[in-house]
């Protein structure tokens, strides 16, 4: 009989044993699915993101992976504005630096001589003469008087070209000759054209032979008999000389 008892008791717990085991594993099994389900699974490894993805999200005003040369542009940036601040004119070094303006010209070799030869500034016929020796008939004055220069027929509107390569000494204007243009060729000889509009050469400028300079305009009131023309001077150390004896 106590042997049965024995028995039986050792199945009992036998079985309680078993049931606590089949509820534990039951417990963690669902523990682990909860776990699962709200995504709360431990990664063990850290996830670095990729190179790509840094430039990407970089935040809003910050310098992204690929942006480097902006950060080095800032400084020199800088220190050009400071340049033009502690030097005004500098402002304008820096457009000729860059090509910009007349300061993008460039310098021409002057070396106009004697055997030098001149484009006509327009084809045209010569309606007064170069005269300093004595004076000649202007019909719009009526008058007698001496010519400094040559008078060249032209038309409204027709191209007027720089005579040899040139620097722009002077543009201006005054009644007899309407608007001009004053020339350095180089050795000390100068030309002057007038009866201009539309000028396109400025102060300092180089033109090379041929270049267009301006447009001819219509005659000045000193002129207005003879018809539209341009005036053309030519002078060499300062005294004026015959532009027919260096014309092509």
């Amino acid at each position: 009989m106590k042997d049965k008892v024995n028995q039986m008791f050792k199945d009992k717990l036998f079985l309680v044993v078993l049931v606590l085991g089949l509820l534990t594993l039951v417990a963690a099994a669902g523990i682990i699915t909860v776990q699962r389900g709200r995504g709360t699974e431990a990664n063990p490894y850290l996830e670095m993101p990729q190179q790509e993805m840094i430039a990407e999200e970089t935040p809003e005003g910050t310098l992204s992976a690929d942006s480097s040369e902006k950060r080095e542009e800032v400084p020199e940036t800088a220190r050009q504005e400071e340049a033009i601040a502690a030097n005004p004119n500098r402002e304008d070094d820096l457009a000729a630096e860059a090509g910009a303006g007349q300061g993008a010209a460039q310098a021409l070799v002057l070396d106009f001589t004697d055997t030098s030869r001149m484009l006509w500034p327009v084809r045209g016929n010569v309606i007064l003469d170069y005269s300093m020796d004595k004076t000649i008939y202007f019909p719009t004055l009526d008058q007698y008087k001496c010519n400094p220069g040559i008078v060249i027929q032209s038309d409204v509107s027709t191209p007027v070209e720089a005579p040899a390569n040139a620097r722009v000494l002077e543009v201006g204007t005054n009644e007899e000759i309407g608007n001009y243009v004053v020339m350095d060729l180089g050795n000390d000889y100068a030309v002057t054209c007038g009866q201009l509009k539309e000028i396109t050469a400025v102060q300092g400028e180089y033109l090379t032979k041929g270049q267009i300079l301006g447009y001819v305009a219509e005659p000045t009131k000193y002129y207005s008999v003879e018809g539209v023309n341009v005036f053309l001077e030519m002078r060499h150390q300062g005294e004026t000389v015959d532009p027919l004896d260096y014309m092509e």
